[in-house]
């Protein structure tokens, strides 16, 4: 296993996690309170000093991104058959949305500073004497989940390529629900970011699949 490898299944796994939650929102209405909160929360990591950081760091790294390492594991080792296509649907469709992106720095340059100021609209609601990154569950407040699902809406939403979601339509059509969708896409988005600036390639989930297996199951503690 070499750095590179850890640095993109934990990139991949982040991806994979806004993916799935998508995915149960707009199927099952509900998603695990931590999951979300790591997703949310990654968005808001701007300038970290490692990759785990992004998602909580080294010891909780397991914890928060299991669900999307138990996602990234079943790409790896089952059969397309076998798969939950949506979510691969979502995860691809975030990596090519995201290198669209790449070529707006006008867009990019907007999402920065829109992010800066939804972080600092979150810190109100971080409990009195703490940090954010103390409180990720102030990322997931509805006006900050609001916040963030426009700023996908006035952003990615714009390019003529846009992520289909599927679903109950009692979900799908439920305003919060909506909302925390958009936030995740934008979550699954930093993932894909941070995927490619390590290194990771879409070719590389079709032919790379041995090399990333090792790293995935060691950090995730699937062994």
């Amino acid at each position: 296993m070499s750095r590179a490898e850890d640095q993109q299944a934990i990139a991949l796994a982040g991806l994979f996690q806004a993916a799935s939650l998508v995915e149960q929102i707009a199927t099952r209405g509900m998603v695990s309170q931590n999951s979300f909160e790591t997703s949310l929360a990654s968005i808001f990591v701007t300038n970290p000093q490692t990759t785990e950081e992004i998602f909580g760091g080294v010891h909780d790294l397991p914890i928060n991104l299991s669900q999307g390492f138990r996602g990234l594991q079943e790409l790896l080792d089952k059969s397309r058959a076998d798969q939950n296509q949506d979510i691969i649907r979502y995860g691809l469709s975030l990596i090519h949305l995201e290198r669209k992106l790449n070529k707006r720095p006008d867009l990019l340059k907007v999402i920065g500073e829109r992010i800066d100021k939804i972080a600092q609209q979150a810190s109100y609601f971080a409990e009195a004497g703490t940090s954010l990154k103390d409180n990720p569950a102030a990322y997931t407040h509805p006006s900050v989940v609001a916040n963030l699902a426009s700023l996908y809406q006035d952003t990615l939403s714009t390019f003529s390529f846009r992520i289909q979601v599927t679903g109950e339509p009692r979900h799908l059509q439920n305003a919060e629900n909506a909302a925390k969708i958009r936030a995740l896409l934008l979550a699954g988005i930093r993932s894909a970011m941070l995927w490619r600036q390590v290194g990771g390639k879409r070719w590389h989930l079709l032919f790379f699949k041995s090399r990333l297996r090792p790293s995935v199951r060691q950090i995730s503690g699937r062994d």
